[in-house]
């Protein structure tokens, strides 16, 4: 297959990135890895330590806060593998790009950059070589969140996860470490 795209999605601490990372582990061809995080604060920062430590030293490491479709670009080859880790971080970064601030109550209007960096981002997917992951957290299953702001995030979380999932060839949901297959074959299967 010339092109895949495969949507990894699950709750914190479900084990979606560690699956991700094992579906590019199958891939043939190399690997790179688009780390949509920050520095952050020191917490943040073990975290990510975290995932370095964990992927292979081989693969090649982008990171891209903001500006994903033109990574993936840049990155995408028939043959290898784009790992995104992750939509939910990526999306954050966007939102709150160039220091916008936003109301505890009433409509929140994202910045400039919201609208075009998501829809070059759908544009770019459907015409990606390789195999391309992303994963993603399915944040919205909980409770509706009380600040304007947090609900508009878990709002447009969910219509981009939605997005992500009808453009991809196959889907998964990880429970308590378990992968779900939600669309696509089933795990194993050879494709």
């Amino acid at each position: 297959m010339s092109r895949r795209l495969t949507l990894v999605l699950g709750g914190a601490r479900s084990g979606k990135s560690h699956h991700a990372e094992q579906l590019a582990l199958q891939c043939a061809g190399p690997v790179t890895y688009v780390a949509t995080a920050g520095e952050g604060d020191e917490e943040m920062q073990l975290r990510v330590a975290m995932h370095r430590a964990r992927r292979p030293a081989e693969w090649a490491l982008v990171e891209e806060p903001l500006h994903l479709a033109e990574a993936l670009y840049t990155h995408a080859q028939h043959g290898g593998c784009v790992l995104v880790d992750c939509m939910t971080l990526w999306l954050n970064n966007l939102l709150f790009s160039e220091h916008h601030e936003y109301p505890e109550t009433g409509l929140v209007t994202p910045p400039k950059a919201w609208t075009a960096e998501i829809d070059a981002l759908l544009t770019a997917l459907p015409l990606l070589p390789g195999e391309v992951i992303l994963v993603s957290n399915e944040i919205g299953l909980g409770v509706v969140p009380m600040g304007a702001v947090t609900r508009f995030y878990v709002d447009e979380l969910g219509r981009l996860n939605q997005r992500l999932a009808a453009l991809a060839d196959n889907v998964h949901l990880l429970v308590a470490g378990i992968p779900m297959v939600v669309k696509g074959p089933a795990l194993g299967a050879s494709t």
